[in-house]
């Protein structure tokens, strides 16, 4: 198991309050911003693939509790949908439209509503199933201290395209380490790496500047 760093209780929760703050001034602008695009999706979903607009799933969030997370439906309607699978973006079942969607992360966008409403935040490590959770040790427990994020540090050093111990350490390191400098820092990075592909920006925890400014106990 990695090592645990030191957390600062006092200064998490301090930056948990403030965030939140953040969180529902700049959400609310961006779904203002983005409402045209947000519309012109749903009518296309309608159009070339009808049935459910949105697809929903249950996940874990702040402390590991359960929360319903929405996004745009990318793949064919009355399909039974299982939790646990692996689905690339290659998959038989993802529409034409539902791989742009995910390529652009368009897909995700309807959890800004989750931001709204204080299940998620803009930026934190990226909601998981329960049954995951229930299987975390002491280090992976450590993402579950701040809200579950719609981007964070995991996504922007690759995402998917890196192992599932590499995406939680990036976790742990938000976790320790956390500011707001770093979520503008995620917030300017994702667009730019969405353009580029996981793929291209994909890095190991090891080989990025997070890992020599991890907290470690004296």
């Amino acid at each position: 198991m990695d090592e645990i760093p030191p957390i600062d209780e006092g200064r998490l929760r301090r930056f948990i309050a403030a965030k939140r703050v953040m969180d529902l001034i700049v959400g609310t602008v961006i779904v203002a911003v983005l409402s045209p695009i947000l519309l012109l999706t749903a009518a296309a979903i309608k159009i070339f693939d009808p049935g459910p607009l949105l697809f929903s799933q249950i996940r874990g969030g702040w402390h590991g509790r359960p929360f319903r997370v929405y996004k745009f439906r990318t793949m064919r309607a009355g399909r039974t949908p299982d939790p646990k699978e692996l689905v690339p973006l290659d998959h038989p079942e993802i529409t034409a439209l539902g791989r742009l969607l995910r390529r652009t992360k368009i897909d995700e966008w309807p959890q800004l509503l989750n931001v709204l409403r204080g299940d998620m935040s803009l930026i934190g490590p990226r909601p998981t199933l329960l049954d995951q959770i229930e299987a975390y040790d002491e280090f992976q427990r450590l993402r579950l201290k701040v809200r579950p994020g719609c981007t964070g540090l995991a996504q922007i050093h690759g995402g998917a395209s890196i192992s599932w111990p590499e995406r939680i350490r990036y976790d742990v390191y938000y976790v320790a380490r956390a500011s707001l400098r770093i979520d503008l820092w995620v917030i300017l990075m994702t667009p730019w790496n969405i353009l580029r592909g996981e793929e291209r920006v994909a890095r190991p925890f090891a080989g990025s500047a997070c890992a020599a400014r991890m907290p470690r106990k004296q």
